[in-house]
């Protein structure tokens, strides 16, 4: 069963997504900051990460820059959740690692795609797939 790490600050979002996954057949994890994030990427390996951008303590941008820079976990593929919807936004969260952006709200079908993308062959993956 592949491990999905869903980082969101706001509960009630946290839980949604948990429970979508879990009914999917995912195990997922969970943390509510970005310092929480990078600590569990190194130490439970998930195979994918949904980052939220908007984060308190330490953000997205900085948590998934950290994750990709670390020999360690830069293997996992991360999709940026967030409602930041603008070009250089997306571009802001590819220029630091992201593998996929997915805007909110969620679009849990699309979203199930992108994951299922990433995780069967993150390598011939692309963007312009979906």
């Amino acid at each position: 069963m592949k491990t999905i790490l869903v980082v969101e600050d706001e509960d009630m979002i946290r839980d949604m997504i948990e429970r979508m996954l879990k009914i999917s057949g995912y195990q997922v994890i969970t943390a509510g900051d970005g310092v929480r994030a990078v600590a569990l990427a190194r130490s439970e390996q998930p195979d994918l990460i949904l980052m939220d951008m908007g984060l308190p303590v330490l953000n997205g941008w900085q948590a998934t820059q950290r994750i990709k820079t670390k020999e360690e976990t830069q293997h996992i593929p991360v999709i940026a959740l967030t409602a930041y919807a603008l070009t250089e936004d997306r571009e802001r969260c590819f220029a630091v690692g992201c593998d996929e952006y997915e805007t909110k709200p969620i679009e849990f079908p699309r979203l199930l795609t992108k994951i299922r993308g990433l995780l069967q062959n993150p390598s011939l993956y692309t963007r312009a797939a979906i």
